[in-house]
């Protein structure tokens, strides 16, 4: 069962995953529990979990065939590329849609936040001023969603947990790092309880960044992380200043309660123990 309040509303009764990777396959499950259908919109042939019906496309090209009413649509497409690639490809999603969803979640990125550094915590009322391609694309993206289907946006923020390991790898490798560089995460089951809790509450916000509640320097997250681990911590860039920004998640603390992993500490430390149950011998 969901660990939502019971006040919210069922899931909606069709939801369309437009891309299905890690996040897609984790809300799919949730919905079905629930009663609701899931319909997932993506490049390739491969099996989909029981449950789950499948429609092969491509966005960056109109599609042939128009898809099926839905009530409900979530985003979670990589960057397409290029200013524009989002707009592009939201326009073709349009077009095959008999009509807006009642509901649309689009995920976004803290990345739409980029230049000068900053430690002034960022909250939602801070408007984005992108300079890089990969920020203006991001911050379009989000624009056109909203003009398109009047989408709820989330900003999630160095998704991490299981599959989702570079910075063990970084530090099992001792790479040079940052140590000074800002930094912010969200636990990848948090974020998709975040998903499924904008699809039911009956008045979401516009805009949420998913970030939880400690940002902290690289250096004293990797630290902990090879303290965890028995191994030295990775050499600092001697030669790199502050970067980054701080991103103030307590708005979707306020909708969430609790987070399931509320910083690095036990994030990091449930992926570390994990992956010790899985690496030792049977007994």
């Amino acid at each position: 069962m969901n660990s939502l309040p019971d006040s919210l509303v069922a899931p909606p009764g069709r939801t369309l995953l437009v891309g299905f990777g890690k996040l897609g396959q984790s809300l799919a499950p949730r919905l079905l529990a629930d009663g609701g259908e899931v319909i997932a919109l993506r490049r390739s042939d491969d099996a989909l979990p029981e449950g789950v019906d499948g429609i092969r496309a491509d966005l960056a090209s109109p599609l042939q065939a128009g898809l099926p009413a839905v009530d409900a649509m979530v985003v979670t497409l990589p960057p397409p590329g290029g200013v524009d690639g989002y707009r592009t490809a939201l326009a073709h999603l349009a077009d095959a849609l008999p009509h807006a969803p009642a509901r649309t979640v689009f995920v976004s990125s803290t990345g739409v936040f980029d230049g000068a550094a900053s430690a002034h915590p960022i909250t939602e009322r801070d408007e984005p001023a992108p300079v890089g391609e990969r920020a203006r694309g991001l911050r379009d993206g989000e624009r056109a969603a909203i003009e398109l289907f009047g989408a709820v946006i989330v900003r999630p923020a160095g998704i991490y947990g299981p599959g989702r390991g570079f910075l063990l790898r970084q530090v099992k490798q001792h790479t040079v790092l940052n140590h000074r560089r800002r930094t912010n995460r969200i636990h990848e089951d948090d974020l998709v309880r975040t998903l499924d809790l904008l699809l039911r509450m009956p008045e979401p916000p516009p805009l949420v960044h998913a970030v939880d509640a400690a940002s902290a320097p690289l250096g004293e997250v990797v630290g902990y992380i090879a303290g965890t681990l028995g191994v030295d911590a990775p050499p600092d860039d001697a030669s790199a200043g502050p970067t980054g920004f701080v991103h103030d998640g307590s708005l979707l603390r306020s909708l969430l309660g609790r987070l399931e992993y509320p910083t690095y500490v036990e994030g990091y430390s449930a992926m570390i123990a994990a992956s010790a149950r899985h690496e030792s011998p049977p007994e």
